[in-house]
């Protein structure tokens, strides 16, 4: 006998638990079919020889408007990052941290004098500025965003490129600029942080403001049908509207006409040592190595919970998704001794996760809010369809709840277009 419910919610990710909390809250009966055996979709984290290992280096933002709205903080328990990036250039390390010290550090040889100025300047700029204004600019790309603030080469190429390539997963910087000038506000702003029992505390917590059993495990959804979706196994699940709520790759495939994205991909590698090679949770940048390192940090600087046995755990993520894992490893396992400046050979390497998937690209000009009704009685959510962020997925998954609502004849509670 088929399953009945107002809403089915195809995946559960951020924003499918985020859609079916707002229209459960509504006083609809919302069942959420997720092909997994987990909820999170991208946002996971495995137990692996006593070590939480994210997967693919995450961090959360603080002050992302949608993660305020949607959680208490405070139920996170967040461990923050130092504020600032190190970047290895010249043979040595050059820590650079937001206000005057970042100036000194800039002004040391890693970057023209005079950009070390420009920087501090364009950083406030970005911080006391109003969403608004960034979305009223042209969107150009994000490098030549960089180039018109009258940034020098060697600024980009040392500093502002190498970091962008971890949050953009690209180090072209042809990502959109207004995207580029938003997070880099909210970096500014709250900084990051992980939680300290992992990224998988988000979708955990957003799953817990849900009814017993409304979420369904192990459960593939192989396409809509005329009233609700087909599960594999021959299972039909009607409703009166359906959320799609998977990556964009699958979305299209579920709802004809709808664009698939192209992807930026990640391949995280995580080892351990006795001995943290740094004290500080600081993002380390490596300009200078070519690029095999996009970013490496001591997860368990920030937060110890992620190891059992008083060992460090390494993060290190390169944008290489092609070289076989084995030689990958050896040579980032090489390039760390540099980095961290201490013997790599002894560490123990716990596992690599390679996402191809990671991040829908965002080349400029991108168009931030993308329709999230696809028809009638059909509506997707997703970081495809707002910004490739937690952020982006987070308020997708409210557009959707509050476009369900408004044609449902539900009461909206939350204001927001959709």
């Amino acid at each position: 006998m088929a399953e009945h419910c107002d809403v089915a919610v195809v995946g559960a990710g951020l924003a499918g638990l985020v859609a079916a909390r707002r229209i459960t809250e509504a006083g609809l009966r919302v069942t959420v079919l997720e092909a997994a055996d987990d909820i999170g979709g991208r946002v996971r984290t495995d137990h692996v020889d006593g070590f939480l290992l994210d997967r693919g280096f995450q961090t959360l933002c603080p002050s992302y408007p949608a993660l305020q709205d949607e959680c208490d903080l405070t139920d996170l328990h967040l461990r923050p990052f130092t504020r600032g990036v190190a970047v290895r250039w010249g043979g040595r390390t050059h820590q650079l941290r937001p206000g005057p010290t970042a100036f000194l550090a800039l002004a040391a040889g890693l970057v023209p004098p005079a950009d070390a100025l420009t920087l501090v300047e364009l950083a406030a700029r970005d911080t006391l500025g109003s969403t608004a204004a960034v979305l009223r600019q042209p969107d150009l790309s994000t490098l030549d965003e960089l180039k018109a603030a009258d940034l020098a080469p060697a600024t980009v190429d040392r500093v502002l490129r190498p970091f962008l390539a971890g949050v953009f997963l690209e180090d072209r910087l042809d990502t959109s600029g207004r995207f580029f000038h938003l997070m880099w506000r909210m970096f500014l702003r709250g900084g990051a942080a992980v939680p300290a029992q992992g990224m998988r505390a988000l979708p955990r917590l957003l799953a817990s403001r849900l009814p017993a059993g409304t979420i369904r495990t192990g459960a593939r959804v192989d396409g809509l049908t005329p009233h609700g979706v087909a599960v594999h196994g021959g299972e039909e699940v009607t409703a009166r509207a359906v959320v799609v709520a998977t990556d964009g790759t699958s979305a299209a495939a579920l709802l004809p006409g709808l664009r698939a994205p192209a992807w930026h991909g990640v391949t995280t590698f995580y080892h351990a040592c006795f001995g943290p090679p740094s004290v500080q949770p600081m993002l380390t940048l490596d300009p200078e190595g070519g690029r095999l390192v996009a970013n490496t940090v001591v997860l368990t600087a920030a937060a110890a919970g992620y190891a059992t046995d008083g060992r460090a755990l390494i993060a290190t993520s390169t944008l290489d998704t092609t070289t076989p894992i084995d030689e990958l490893e050896r040579a980032v396992r090489s390039r760390l001794s540099v980095l961290y400046e201490v013997p790599t050979a002894g560490w123990e390497f716990l596992d690599a996760y390679r996402i191809p998937h990671a991040l829908p690209a965002m080349p400029a000009p991108h168009r931030m809010r993308r329709p999230v009704r696809h028809g009638y009685g059909r509506y997707v959510c997703g970081d495809h369809r707002d910004t490739s962020s937690i952020q982006g997925a987070l308020v997708s998954g409210r557009r959707a709840a509050n476009a369900v609502l408004a044609d449902l004849g539900a009461r909206v509670y939350a204001a927001g277009r959709v």
